[in-house]
């Protein structure tokens, strides 16, 4: 995967963002069901759809809080399988 990167995000509904890439292809990808999968302290605020979609999109990734409270790697990203992080 070599450069591909995150240039923009739109939110969709729930926890789903339709999210473009680099490359001219885009993904909609539900985090909804990784996030309830995965509790965790830091990230469990984003559950809430009103956080959630306060996203940024920082050296070409989803970026979730100040200090990067929830992200993911690129390529599962754009494999639209979140899974890939376990």
């Amino acid at each position: 995967m070599e450069n591909i990167a995150v240039t923009r995000a739109d939110y969709i509904d729930g926890l789903s963002l339709k999210v473009f890439f680099s490359d001219h292809t885009s993904r909609v990808i539900d985090f909804g069901d990784y996030i309830e999968r995965h509790p965790h302290p830091q990230y469990n605020k984003y559950r809430k759809p009103m956080l959630f979609k306060q996203f940024t999109i920082r050296c070409g990734n989803l970026i979730w809080g100040k200090h990067a409270d929830l992200s993911f790697p690129i390529e599962a990203l754009y494999a639209g399988d979140l899974e890939m992080t376990d």
